[in-house]
């Protein structure tokens, strides 16, 4: 199940585990770090309610991100699940994550020492430099990467050098399934979903999440390429660092993740096997599971 921040993915997730016998099985990237609990509305005990889920935990902050290395684990956990006789239920809002699990995708390996020259130049020149040699090799690959995401700037230049190709190549649409899955998308009207954004990061300062970054930041947070740049993380890192106030950092976090929200529902929108359900319809999980039934 995919779609937007803040739109119900997991309380749906949840209810679909519970009636098909399943379990949950995270594809969030953020969610993959230890102890990024409130900034990612990780599922609570009370909010599982007894349904187990899979891959929420696995990395220190300190660990950069590989969808590569995602890959192998959860379609471990799904092997695993279905041949125990349960139902996995993939839930996550990062596209790219979902994809490598459910299609063919083979990822390029990658060169330490590239890829250390590449950082190194990040640091030196900034990403505008870097984001505009990439527009100049591989326009379709600036096009789906903000101009100031250095990390994944370097790993498409990266995969330009080690493969001579486009990074896109190694995305490649209509790739074969790997499991016969149920592909379902949650969405709401823009208006609704941007007020939803702001409530959950309301809560999200009422929850603690400025010591929650705090207690992270002690742990090594700065020097995590991935989860130091996550939305509200890099805010309050931010304001924790004296850069901007308290207040800043909160409004900056709403105004990031909307834009965040416009890119994933462009991501999501380009599958054309996923099958779009009004999140606020108040049949939502009979209709999902409908969906199911439908296929099977």
């Amino acid at each position: 199940m995919v779609g937007p921040t803040a739109v119900g993915k997991s309380a749906l997730g949840v209810a679909l585990a519970r009636a098909l016998s399943g379990e949950v099985v995270n594809a969030d990237s953020m969610q993959l770090y230890r102890g990024m609990d409130i900034g990612t509305a990780k599922v609570t005990a009370a909010e599982a309610g007894g349904v187990p889920h899979h891959l929420l935990d696995i990395w220190p902050v300190t660990e950069p991100a590989s969808v590569a290395a995602y890959q192998g684990l959860a379609r471990a956990v799904l092997d695993r699940l279905l041949a125990a006789g349960r139902t996995p239920v993939l839930v996550g809002g990062s596209g790219l994550y979902v994809r490598a699990v459910l299609d063919a995708f083979e990822f390029p390996g990658t060169d330490p020492v590239l890829r250390a020259e590449l950082e190194a130049e990040l640091a030196r020149v900034g990403p505008a430099a870097l984001y505009e040699r990439l527009a100049a090799r591989d326009p379709a690959a600036a096009a789906n990467i903000l101009p100031s995401n250095g990390r994944r700037i370097v790993r498409a230049l990266e995969v330009l050098a080690l493969t001579g190709g486009p990074f896109a190549a190694t995305l490649p649409e209509g790739a074969a399934p790997v499991y016969d899955a149920v592909r379902i998308g949650l969405d709401c009207p823009p208006e609704l979903l941007d007020e939803r954004v702001a409530a959950r990061v309301d809560r999200m300062w009422a929850a603690g999440f400025v010591e929650e970054v705090r207690t992270l930041a002690e742990q090594g947070l700065r020097a995590g390429r991935t989860a130091s740049r996550a939305l509200g993380y890099q805010q309050v890192l931010r304001f924790l660092d004296g850069e901007l106030t308290e207040d800043t950092a909160r409004e900056e976090t709403v105004r990031a993740t909307k834009r965040f929200v416009r890119r994933q529902r462009s991501w999501f929108r380009r599958d054309r096997q996923i099958v779009w359900l009004d999140a606020t319809r108040p049949d939502l999980v009979d209709a999902a599971l409908a969906c199911i039934t439908d296929r099977s």
